[in-house]
């Protein structure tokens, strides 16, 4: 008798109490993508390809939100403040992790306050000359430079851009002496360089390689840290200058402290869906090149993207506008 009371008061007790809510698999609903960028231009694209890719293989959307102002900041402290439940990311950039954190205070820290994901592009700079310059290579530019101090000049598109930077990175690296001439845009800085007005140019290798090959200037050396599919016949300068780089770099990120079963989901989905041949054609089509890696990787590529603006910065004295 005592056991069929017992038996009747528990089945009693299981059809009263709320049933117990389970933990649904990630992700179960849709992911906010933050762009800290205005729509329409190439990071724009690339986070609407990454967007695109993981929708399909995650099922669930994952929505863009672009967020533009203060040089990638805006974008980056919104994703910095939000839950760590892998539902909010954000597309990294040199300016909102590297640049801008070294120049100013950010109310984030980029080292403390996001989880790397992966790395998701590379684009090198690379160092141009007018094809009368008499250096066809990195070791001759700086040779002809140590032999003439002051009196060689390079065109960026301004003070603070990624070019500036660049220019000053191997300035800083092997003691040449280079005089740095801004310009209003990429455009004024090519059609300078053809015309003699300067000697040399930092730009993006896709700006400047088809006036190399046809022959309106020459490309000294790219700042990746091995040569790039992109153009394979061209140099590193690192090949001359071991541990230089010179590259714009985009990853994805989300807020600190996300979990590690989530971390490894979305570290899967980026690297299989920036490994796929026609986002790597479609990238490289962009002068982009897919650049998948792990989390500690990618939190390794962004301490010493840190560091190293940190100290052309310090050197130079730039500052915030």
């Amino acid at each position: 008798m005592r056991k069929t009371t017992l038996a009747a008061a528990a089945a009693l007790l299981v059809a009263t109490c709320p049933t117990l809510p389970h933990a649904q698999p990630y992700p179960a609903k849709a992911i906010r993508f933050v762009v800290p960028f205005a729509p329409g231009g190439g990071t724009d694209y690339l986070a609407r390809l990454i967007a695109l890719k993981l929708s399909e293989s995650m099922g669930q959307p994952v929505i863009i939100d672009n967020r533009p102002g203060g040089g990638g900041t805006i974008g980056a402290d919104i994703v910095a403040q939000s839950p760590p439940d892998g539902y909010t990311l954000v597309l990294g950039s040199p300016g909102s992790l590297s640049v801008n954190p070294n120049l100013a205070q950010t109310p984030y820290d980029p080292l403390r306050d996001f989880t790397p994901l992966s790395l998701a592009t590379i684009s090198p700079f690379a160092i141009s000359a007018n094809a009368a310059l008499p250096a066809g290579n990195i070791r001759e530019l700086i040779e002809l430079a140590k032999s003439r101090p002051g009196t060689l000049n390079y065109g960026t598109s301004g003070v603070g851009s990624m070019g500036y930077f660049a220019g000053e990175h191997l300035k800083m690296r092997t003691g040449v002496n280079a005089v740095h001439v801004a310009f209003k845009g990429s455009a004024p800085v090519s059609v300078a360089l053809m015309s003699g007005e300067i000697q040399l140019s930092w730009e993006n290798l896709p700006v400047v390689l088809p006036l190399a090959r046809s022959g309106k200037l020459k490309v000294l050396g790219i700042g990746s840290p091995a040569r790039s599919a992109l153009a394979p016949e061209l140099p590193a300068i690192a090949e001359t200058v071991p541990g230089f780089e010179a590259i714009t770099a985009f990853g994805v990120l989300g807020p600190a402290k996300m979990p590690a079963a989530i971390v490894k989901r979305l570290n899967d989905e980026l690297v299989k869906a920036l490994k796929e041949p026609k986002v790597s054609e479609l990238l490289a089509s962009r002068g982009m090149q897919s650049s998948a890696n792990t989390p500690s990787e990618y939190a390794r590529f962004i301490q010493r993207e840190y560091h190293t603006y940190g100290e052309i910065i310090r050197k130079t004295g730039i500052k915030a506008e």
